[in-house]
């Protein structure tokens, strides 16, 4: 059942639950957020038509870069061939294995054989690292990724993604913790770009009180974005919270007031 819930019973002109939602954000990120771009979600599906399907890649492309089209409002569909490597495979839940030599990948590397990327000390961390990270597999075949005004009524989206400079990022932040009693209602964890604004805030939707991610900390991952933005992910459920709270939060105050000026001069 889609998190914007549907009427069965409204009349033809009547707009649905979804649109008023839908549009209501908008209104509110135009009112607060003046500039900034809009938020992405994802959702698992079979369904072949949820949106235009990425071709299989010819060589090691990371799905960050891919996502930059989503963000400027092209809709796209990701199965296990469409992803262009290992990481993006695993964390988006198409693959359970690693890639070979991974423990060496990420830390010192193999001479002559395989380059390390330096991001733990030695193999033998990744290796308990990696026994501790969550694991998943897709529930669907399909992942899609669309620009939240191009949300459809057949959609469930299940994690919304918000790419930011830290302005805009520590609004959203802010108003993630707006209603938490606990000081780590935002997490940031170490992982690849793409682990943190899906596998981390996907696995976030069966917590009883759903945190939100930081992330796009990852070094690979950062060409692929602005040099001023990192990302803030969270599960649909968590941000419908943050929807409904907008207007009687800090964001009314005056000083969000600056900071809104200053995110809207930057746009």
């Amino acid at each position: 059942m889609s998190y914007l819930v549907r009427s069965a019973h409204r009349k033809p002109k009547e707009v649905s639950m979804e649109t008023a939602i839908k549009e209501r954000f908008i209104g509110l990120w135009r009112k607060y957020f003046e500039g900034a771009e809009l938020p992405i979600v994802f959702f698992y599906t079979d369904n072949e038509d949820a949106a235009p399907r990425v071709r299989p890649p010819k060589d090691h492309r990371c799905i960050v870069a891919d996502i930059a089209r989503v963000r400027k409002g092209k809709s796209l569909l990701f199965d296990n061939e469409s992803v262009g490597c290992f990481g993006g495979k695993k964390y988006l839940g198409f693959f359970d294995g690693l890639r070979p030599n991974f423990d060496y990948f990420l830390s010192y590397g193999i001479p002559g054989e395989v380059e390390g990327e330096r991001y733990k000390k030695t193999p033998e961390l990744v290796n308990e690292v990696m026994k501790a990270m969550p694991q998943f597999r897709a529930p669907h075949r399909y992942i899609a990724f669309k620009r939240w005004d191009n949300i459809e009524e057949t959609d469930d989206p299940e994690v919304v993604i918000i790419f930011g400079t830290p302005d805009v990022i520590s609004g959203v932040f802010t108003l993630s913790n707006y209603d938490e009693n606990e000081q780590n209602g935002v997490l940031s964890p170490f992982g690849a770009g793409c682990a943190t604004i899906v596998l981390y805030p996907y696995l976030e939707r069966k917590s009883a009180r759903p945190r939100s991610i930081l992330g796009m900390f990852d070094v690979s991952a950062r060409p692929c974005v602005p040099a001023d933005v990192i990302t803030f992910a969270t599960p649909m459920s968590k941000f419908l919270r943050m929807i409904d709270n907008m207007d009687e939060s800090f964001l009314i105050t005056e000083s969000w007031k600056k900071v809104g000026k200053r995110i809207a001069r930057k746009a």
